[in-house]
């Protein structure tokens, strides 16, 4: 069954079928057959996207609470993932396009140091500068933390 809100002449335009074939109830059914096998598979690909970043494909838990918990972190995560790669790509445009995986396997495990005051407030971040992402990664997030007083840098103490 193939549900949709689109009207059989806007799936004929959008399969690119010629008008006269509105009143064809197969030719209708047809063009909307096609019109859903062409469509991106985004949330599918997001899905299987997150299960290899998070490597999270055996997480289930007895409980039905505790296995609800798990779906809301790994739902945050996803989300914070999807934010920070936004955040970043305006000075990180190779970043921009990045799937899960990529992102945290190449992105987020740059080595360095956080240094924090005597509140426990962060301070400085140090990347290491042998990192292939560090020069992008450092230049949008030094963007990012300006107004928090956070000097971000490679490799310097």
């Amino acid at each position: 069954m193939i549900l949709s809100t689109l009207s059989a002449r806007d799936v004929l335009l959008l399969t690119e079928q010629p008008l006269e074939k509105e009143t064809d109830p197969l030719a209708v059914l047809l063009a909307y057959v096609h019109f859903y096998d062409q469509r991106g598979g985004g949330v599918e690909i997001e899905i299987k996207e997150d299960k290899q970043g998070f490597q999270m494909s055996k997480r289930n838990k007895k409980r039905f609470a505790a296995q609800q918990m798990v779906c809301q972190l790994e739902a945050i995560a996803h989300n914070l993932l999807v934010w920070t790669r936004q955040w970043l790509a305006p000075l990180c445009p190779k970043i921009a396009s990045f799937g899960m995986l990529r992102l945290v396997r190449d992105v987020l495990h740059i080595t360095g140091t956080v240094w924090l005051d005597e509140h426990k407030n962060i301070r400085k971040i140090v990347l290491n500068p042998a990192d292939p992402f560090a020069r992008q990664v450092q230049a949008g997030l030094a963007a990012l933390l300006a107004l928090e007083q956070v000097a971000v840098c490679l490799g310097e103490t």
